[in-house]
């Protein structure tokens, strides 16, 4: 019993929560930073016709990349953590999605499936809750965060 509460004292204490909790919301600012920086180029340029699974994709692929830069130089694990933030985010807008009532024009007798592919993914078309916004307020800050992870995880892995 002994050895044991000596080997708990002996552990070196990684950081205190609130050095985790500052770097977490750190890193959660850095990938959603990229993924508006994507989203303001994409309104300075406003391409024509950019479908949304490649919105989608660069929302994953440059806050990866920023991920992965960042986490190069300042290897720290909260950084792979961001992505509970991005399920979080998604799960709340989901529940406000589901518990808006539908009509004319607004996913009219739509199932909760079919109200989250609609709105999320526009699949087979926008179901006109939330102003067809779903993407931009749902699924593409929630995919940044996801590849912010992702990034972060894979310059983990290089070192």
């Amino acid at each position: 019993m002994d050895s044991l509460v000596q080997a708990d004292q002996e552990e070196p204490v990684q950081a205190s929560l609130p050095h985790q909790a500052f770097w977490f919301f750190i890193h959660s600012f850095l990938g959603i930073a990229a993924w508006a920086l994507l989203m303001l180029l994409g309104y300075i340029i406003q391409p024509a016709g950019v479908p949304q699974t490649l919105i989608l994709l660069f929302s994953i692929l440059i806050p990866l990349g920023a991920g992965f830069l960042v986490n190069t130089f300042r290897q720290d694990e909260m950084a792979t953590l961001v992505w509970l933030l991005g399920l979080t985010w998604i799960l709340i807008i989901a529940l406000w999605i589901l518990d808006m009532p539908t009509g004319p024009n607004a996913c009219f007798q739509c199932d909760a499936t079919e109200k989250i592919t609609r709105t999320f993914f526009s699949l087979p078309s926008a179901s006109g809750l939330i102003d067809d916004d779903g993407p931009f307020l749902g699924t593409w800050p929630a995919a940044a965060l996801f590849g912010y992870a992702l990034g972060a995880r894979l310059a983990m892995r290089k070192r």
